[in-house]
């Protein structure tokens, strides 16, 4: 089955100033950060890949107006380059509304082989670093006292069981526990936290890290016979981002059509 036609822009988030990490350029962060663009807003996006980020933000640039688009080389385990990255949507747009946190790292090893390196870097960019960006943003939007929202990237994998995932599956499962968890104490300040969990999103950096054998079974658990395009992730975060969204806070919302 082939994708939908794309969905043309509405300014769902006009005037808003977002931060996206890990947007450097075909995935899910890729594809939020052209949306929310489509969608009125204005960005930054961070990500590790400084040389794919400056391509991905020139290009960006050129479609929506350098005005609206910044960016700088972020890596999430880094507290330091977390917190410039919030602050320079305040300098270059005046104020921060809505943070993305996307950035995740995966990988394949089933448990006894796997090492503590492999179990503490999935762990340090996946759940620490969502952390990272959550305390930071909120910390910021508590200060000015104009509310915000975050949206986090979890997985159904937080949910379900996939061999060799022991870390990402972990990983994910506490992104969706923390987002639970910072949207009780964030209501307070009337800022919104929510997660989506998407199934099997394709991108070329997904192929480079997976098997041939377990994307055709991946997609074959899809009631669509397909992978989802990362734009159609991308619209259900603009939906958790925008104000039709306004009475949701701690939840995960699946993007899949997985049957099994």
């Amino acid at each position: 089955m082939t994708p939908p036609p794309y969905v043309p822009g509405h300014d769902l988030l006009a005037g808003r100033s977002a931060v996206i990490t890990a947007a450097a350029g075909s995935g899910i962060g890729g594809a939020t950060a052209r949306r929310f663009l489509e969608e009125g807003a204005r960005i930054v996006i961070g990500d590790a890949h400084a040389r794919r980020l400056e391509q991905h933000a020139a290009a960006l640039a050129d479609a929506f107006g350098a005005d609206r688009v910044a960016a700088l080389p972020c890596d999430v385990t880094d507290e330091g380059q977390v917190g410039a990255l919030l602050e320079l949507a305040e300098e270059r747009h005046g104020r921060l509304d809505i943070v993305v946190n996307n950035a995740g790292l995966g990988g394949t090893a089933d448990l006894v082989e796997m090492t503590d390196e492999q179990w503490s870097t999935v762990l340090d960019v996946t759940l620490n670093g969502t952390f990272r960006c959550t305390r930071a943003a909120l910390r910021r939007m508590r200060r000015t006292g104009s509310g915000g929202v975050i949206v986090n990237n979890a997985s159904v994998v937080g949910w379900r069981a996939q061999r060799g995932q022991a870390h990402y599956a972990a990983a994910k499962a506490g992104v969706m526990a923390l987002t639970r968890c910072a949207a009780v104490e964030a209501a307070a300040y009337g800022v919104r936290i929510n997660a989506v969990a998407p199934s099997l999103a394709m991108h070329p950096h997904l192929v480079k890290v997976t098997t041939a054998d377990l994307l055709a079974e991946l997609t074959e658990r899809e009631a669509f016979g397909r992978w989802a395009e990362p734009w159609e992730v991308a619209n259900v975060i603009v939906f958790l981002a925008g104000d039709y969204a306004s009475y949701m806070t701690g939840e995960t919302v699946s993007v899949s059509s997985q049957h099994a």
